[in-house]
């Protein structure tokens, strides 16, 4: 039997100069994300699209959650695989398209984990597990687009 799961979050606009809409430049990229018992999260677009470069966008947004989600699972695996993960940091980056029209779509996110375990014996299990955490990620099942991934593996020893 499958298991639903439910999650929300509340966004709202913060962008409202006193004119509304009127015009493309007449109002703010600014919103907030909210969740019960969270902390907001103040977002805005990317200025490229007059946004405000000092919060998050939803495109860095998306490749967090993709980052985030391969971690937590590849965290999970190695931990029931015996793999002692002492360390892990990812710089993923993520490709988006847009169209003559406007509009667009991310083509491809890229993770570049970079993992440390406890022992040289671990190496080769934790770098194929980044391919088990590829296939059960929710966020990578969820999209229309490839989340590769360029996994370095390396000791404390």
């Amino acid at each position: 039997m499958n298991k639903i799961h439910k999650f929300d979050a509340q966004v709202e606009w913060q962008g409202n100069t006193g004119q509304g809409t009127l015009n493309y430049k007449a109002y703010k990229r600014n919103y907030t994300i909210l969740a019960k018992n969270k902390p907001k999260i103040e977002g805005s677009s990317d200025p490229v699209f007059l946004g405000d470069g000092t919060k998050y966008n939803p495109e860095e947004l998306l490749i967090a959650s993709a980052s985030s989600c391969h971690m937590l699972w590849y965290l999970h695996l190695c931990a029931v695989s015996g793999v002692i993960v002492t360390d892990y940091k990812d710089e993923a980056e993520g490709t988006m398209t847009e169209e003559a029209n406007g509009s667009g779509r991310f083509t491809e996110i890229m993770l570049h984990p970079v993992v440390t375990v406890k022992e040289k014996s671990m190496i080769e299990k934790a770098l194929e597990l980044h391919g088990k955490a590829g296939q059960m990620c929710f966020i990578a099942n969820s999209c229309n687009f490839p989340i590769n991934h360029k996994p370095t593996v390396k000791t404390i020893e």
